[in-house]
């Protein structure tokens, strides 16, 4: 007979929820608290105030830039600000229409409005990210950039997305904020279209509290995005800070010592990160075939960040029942279904609304993405889950599915 359910009076897994979270601070230690206080030590935060010194600010750049083999690497202040620093360095602008995915958090649609051009919004596949064949519908003679998002871990697909965009003629802008450290094919995640734009926020792989970065080979691109970054700073080899020309407008974007100083001490160990979160991962998905549930696509399991496994039920009604039951038995899911909020187009009415062609009928686009999004269930992937929390949680998820299904 199997076991009651917690939510008919069983006994729930955990006491407290199990939900997703931390990565990257999940792994501070004593290294990440010596590197800021030497900062406090040094007395110097703000990244200009010698500039003869290397910067930790400037250590994170020189570590990406090798690392993705990108020409130009600049640090900012946040993940927002660097796909805004991006799409400025781009030329995006009033007049212009920038490709969105439905499924990626507000601040990628934040972003295309602070630059003044109109996000057009795409739905998105199985795997939930850009659906390609959307994308190609939404072009149109106004489209400036496209911006796939790889959303909690796995890469969109980008073979498909970039032939579009090249058939056009259009530029392509990547928001890697949620898989820093994936990879498509071979290629880093960032580097496949002209720009890449990351996130340092705490809840991403590795972290600095807040914090961003843009990668490009374009100079011209990188240097638009470090004046808009630098209050539109022309930067000198000769000439002192302040005496120095201006490129154009700009605002402090910058990052500061501190959040530098924290993310050098993470980028050891975001290698190590991963391959955590891909073994538990794996032996999650192992476990959970027994529920016999379509698993989100993949456009590379090889490339995986593994932070999140996602699976599909039949209908609302089942999503609903599961995640329920999941809840009275501690497991806690991770955005999908039962939090989109802010990740969801229709749920960005405070952005939209002002637009004509989104006002009326919010609640009601992007059917496709939503009939995927409201069926889907997110399984967070701790870096630090050892087998008996496997097993743990993997054995509830299986019993559910029994009973719901």
């Amino acid at each position: 007979m199997a076991a009651k359910l917690a939510i008919d009076g069983g006994t729930p897994v955990r006491a407290e929820p199990l939900r997703g979270g931390f990565h990257g601070s999940a792994e501070i230690d004593q290294h990440e608290i010596d590197a800021v206080l030497s900062v406090l030590k040094r007395k110097r935060l703000f990244r200009f105030l010698a500039p003869e010194e290397i910067s930790e600010a400037g250590q994170v750049e020189a570590w990406y830039s090798q690392r993705l083999g990108s020409k130009y690497c600049l640090a900012v202040n946040g993940g927002t600000t660097a796909l805004i620093a991006g799409l400025f360095g781009v030329d995006t602008g009033p007049g212009d229409e920038v490709i969105i995915p439905a499924y990626t958090y507000v601040a990628t649609a934040a972003a295309v409005i602070a630059t003044g051009a109109v996000p057009v919004i795409a739905e998105v596949d199985n795997s939930l990210n850009m659906d390609p064949a959307d994308l190609e519908k939404k072009i149109t003679p106004y489209t400036k950039c496209i911006v796939p998002v790889h959303m909690r871990g796995i890469s969109a697909r980008m073979d498909e997305i970039m032939a579009v965009a090249n058939r056009h003629q259009i530029t392509v802008l990547e928001d890697v904020a949620q898989s820093n450290g994936g990879s498509y094919k071979g290629r880093c995640l960032g580097t496949i279209g002209k720009v890449g734009c990351f996130s340092f926020q705490q809840y991403k792989i590795i972290t600095s509290g807040e914090g961003g970065l843009v990668v490009t080979n374009d100079e011209a691109l990188y240097i638009r995005s470090r004046g808009l970054h630098d209050h539109g700073h022309e930067y000198s080899t000769t000439k002192g800070r302040g005496e120095e020309g201006a490129i154009g407008p700009g605002f402090n974007f910058r990052m500061t010592e501190m959040q530098g100083a924290l993310g050098v001490a993470q980028l050891g160990k975001l290698d190590l990160i991963v391959s955590r979160q891909q073994a538990n991962k794996a032996a999650l998905l192992e476990r959970l075939k027994a529920m016999q549930l379509p698993f989100r696509r993949s456009a590379d399991a090889a490339g995986d960040l593994s932070d999140t496994i996602v699976f599909f039920l039949p209908d609302r009604e089942r999503t609903a029942a599961f995640v329920a039951a999941m809840r009275a038995k501690g497991l806690g899911t991770k955005n999908l279904p039962d939090a989109i909020n802010w990740h969801f187009s229709k749920n960005w009415r405070h952005l939209l609304d002002g637009y004509p062609a989104y006002q009326g009928r919010i609640a009601t686009a992007w059917r496709a993405s939503a009939d995927l999004l409201e069926c889907s269930v997110a399984i967070p992937v701790m870096v630090k889950m050892d087998e008996a929390r496997i097993d743990q949680v993997a054995s509830a998820l299986v019993g559910i599915a029994r009973e719901v299904l």
